[in-house]
């Protein structure tokens, strides 16, 4: 499954009960969402699945539910960023073990590495795994900015380590300057950043884009009509999406929720994420933009 992988690989939204537990039941519905609305494959639980507040087990819990329900249809990337290489080890094996497709990890988050610090978390996590291992490029302060060429070498130095997520800034010109270095030692970069770069990602020659799940299956469409050639009509969907997507750029977490609940999706908009919460006229100026976009959005059946 790891060939030729391209397209909107969403990043899925944690539902929380009101209890503040992992709500199983919906997870499964947001799965069945991405998998309906053309997702090319699935990331998580990474900073869009809010990570850092889910403890070890539900971490795992996640994984196990994730992998069965997609069951196969399409790739899992299981996110398994931790504070050291052993313990994102030992959680990039239990991921391989119940169907992940892919690994793919930030270096630690907290006491962030030195360039070999780096190449020494993905060399443990690489040496001990089958599956392909994704290299992620993420800004601080929870990411632990790489230069091109250090994931350029990993790609050529270290077993399984195909592809990398590029999401420092500038966005669009590290894309090249990754891609450019990496050459053919990795399979595709991948656009993060909510998808805000997607068109000029898209030029430089990335391989898709992992934003979080909620506009799935309008960047998917997007991605569709680029590949197709119509770059005319694919950016005038991109740019009725974009207002969507410049207000996720602000509240993050809540916004995704917020437009899940919109569309049905989710029952509940409890977040373990603290602070940007969404007020009155916060909401109020969502309404406006799912209106205007509501003719490019699917009705579901999930």
């Amino acid at each position: 499954m790891s060939q030729n992988w391209r397209g909107i690989f969403p990043i899925v939204v944690t539902p929380f009960t009101a209890s503040f537990d992992l709500d199983e039941v919906e997870l499964k519905r947001v799965i069945r969402f991405c998998v309906e609305a053309g997702a090319k494959g699935v990331v998580g639980p990474a900073n869009a699945s809010e990570f850092s507040t889910l403890s070890d087990d539900e971490r795992k819990r996640w994984l196990e539910i994730v992998a069965y329900e997609t069951g196969g249809q399409i790739p899992l990337v299981a996110s398994t960023t931790c504070g050291h290489w052993k313990p994102a080890r030992e959680l990039s094996l239990f991921a391989q073990k119940v169907g992940a497709s892919c690994i793919m990890s930030m270096p630690p988050h907290v006491m962030h590495p030195d360039a070999a610090g780096c190449y020494d978390y993905y060399k443990n996590l690489a040496e001990a795994l089958d599956i392909p291992v994704m290299i992620q490029n993420y800004i601080g302060p929870v990411g632990t900015p790489m230069s091109p060429e250090l994931m350029a070498r990993m790609c050529r130095e270290l077993p399984h380590v195909e592809y990398i997520k590029e999401e420092t800034i500038p966005s669009s010109r590290m894309m090249s300057q990754t891609i450019a270095a990496a050459g053919e030692a990795c399979k595709g970069v991948f656009g993060g950043m909510a998808g805000q770069y997607l068109l000029d990602e898209y030029r430089r020659g990335s391989a898709g884009n992992m934003p979080a799940c909620q506009t799935t299956d309008l960047l998917q469409n997007v991605w569709d009509l680029l590949e197709a050639g119509n770059e005319k009509q694919a950016r005038h969907i991109f740019d009725r999406v974009l207002p969507l997507i410049n207000y996720e750029r602000q509240y993050g977490v809540a916004l995704y929720k917020e437009v899940l609940y919109r569309r049905g999706v989710i029952s509940s908009r409890v977040s373990r994420t603290p602070g940007k919460e969404l007020d009155d006229l916060d909401r109020a100026e969502v309404t406006a933009i799912l209106e205007d976009i509501a003719p490019l959005m699917k009705v579901w059946s999930i």
